[in-house]
């Protein structure tokens, strides 16, 4: 035991001499410009060029104001596995949304390891966007905010996200990822403007965050795995959503997945899973939805494996995602509409050991309803409206 004290005093040391022995580069000494016209794009790739070529740890420096960037790829590997972006501004996309309007993304990271963005406030000025898709004319796909690709070891604090042009946070092909306190804000009617999306990756938290936006709050691709979401409040957006899973045959599943501690207000959705109606190699499992409170919510609990939101040229098959092993625990508050809890599953590979463990979900001050198809499991405790499996 004293020998385990003695590593962790020196591991302290270790950790804090090194960040002692950190290099500081600020984006202001190599010519960006606080002043939200001037492009800084330049200075911030020098900046990373610099830090990324540094054998010691690095800090990449922005100062209070607005710094205006195009689309910047920030890429590995490094020669170090310590650099921080330590953002006391603001980041400013061009306001021009066709400048990155078909970059895909705005600010990526690739093929890094150990980098943490800390504090500062992404603006995507996406709202120009989002009206030209809403008006139905031929528009931009629109660009990520921020993402982080094929990369380990990354931490995200204290963020903040506005109005994104699509996504707002991605993590796709990632190990050890953690986001603390982040705050995601966009329109509730801002098209596909997820707030975090995780795909193909392993060992992802996301703790302690806000997150209002127009599409699903959090959504979580095919191919993740040990993901742990606690204490985050979701609203307006369309809840925390697994999938949508099956858009393809061959598709990695979704597993080991816990969601707790969550609050949703005026959203179409609480805790979804959703699948495409076709075949398809995919699957979620192991999934935990706990101490969830729901206030005004569309569709509380919902399972939709005839996933098709446009319902437009929808597949029209069976869905060969198969659910197995969901539970849902301590759940309860309001429904906005009779139904709060809706298990659609597919009649080829039915939803299996679903569990209900004391869920109350009322609708109008009344009982509210359950409707359950090709779903089987148990209930414990007291679940209302009673279960259906």
């Amino acid at each position: 035991m004293a020998n385990h004290k003695w590593q962790t005093i020196f591991l302290f040391i270790f950790i804090n001499s090194a960040m002692a022995k950190a290099v500081t580069y600020s984006v202001t000494t190599l010519g960006a410009k606080p002043d939200g016209k001037t492009d800084s794009t330049k200075a911030f790739l020098s900046a990373w060029a610099k830090a990324c070529a540094s054998v010691k740890p690095a800090v990449i420096y922005v100062p209070a104001g607005r710094f205006l960037l195009r689309n910047a790829l920030f890429s590995g590997p490094c020669k170090n596995s310590r650099i921080t972006f330590r953002i006391a501004g603001t980041l400013v996309a061009p306001s021009d949304y066709r400048v990155i309007g078909n970059a895909g993304n705005w600010l990526l990271f690739q093929h890094v390891n150990g980098v943490t963005i800390s504090g500062g406030i992404l603006d995507g000025q996406g709202t120009g966007l989002w009206a030209c898709k809403n008006s139905g004319k031929s528009c931009p796909t629109g660009a990520t905010t921020l993402s982080f690709s094929n990369s380990n070891n990354i931490v995200v604090s204290g963020l903040v996200s506005l109005n994104s042009q699509m996504f707002h946070i991605v993590v796709n092909g990632c190990n050890n990822v953690k986001m603390q306190g982040v705050k995601v804000s966009a329109s509730g009617n801002s098209p596909n403007t997820d707030g975090i999306h995780v795909q193909m990756s392993s060992g992802v938290t996301i703790l302690n965050s806000k997150i209002s936006t127009g599409d699903d709050c959090v959504s979580i691709g095919p191919g993740t795995s040990n993901l742990w979401i606690e204490n985050v409040a979701c609203g307006p957006g369309h809840g925390i959503s697994i999938g949508s899973l099956g858009k393809d045959l061959q598709e990695a599943g979704v597993q080991n997945v816990t969601v707790k501690t969550v609050t949703f207000t005026n959203t179409q959705n609480g805790v979804r899973i959703k699948s495409w109606g076709r075949a398809s190699t995919g699957f979620a499992r192991n999934i935990l939805f706990q101490h969830a409170v729901m206030i005004n919510v569309q569709n509380p609990i919902v399972i939709d494996q005839q996933y098709c939101p446009d319902k437009k040229g929808c597949p029209g098959q069976v869905s060969g995602v198969k659910i197995s092993d969901v539970t849902y625990q301590d759940i309860h508050g309001t429904s906005a509409t009779e139904v709060a809890v809706k298990f659609d599953c597919s009649s080829k590979y039915p939803c299996s050991r679903i569990r209900l463990e004391n869920v109350k979900l009322t609708y109008k001050n009344q009982g509210a309803l359950a409707s359950c198809s090709n779903a089987g499991g148990t209930s414990a405790g007291m679940v209302q409206p009673t279960s259906c499996l």
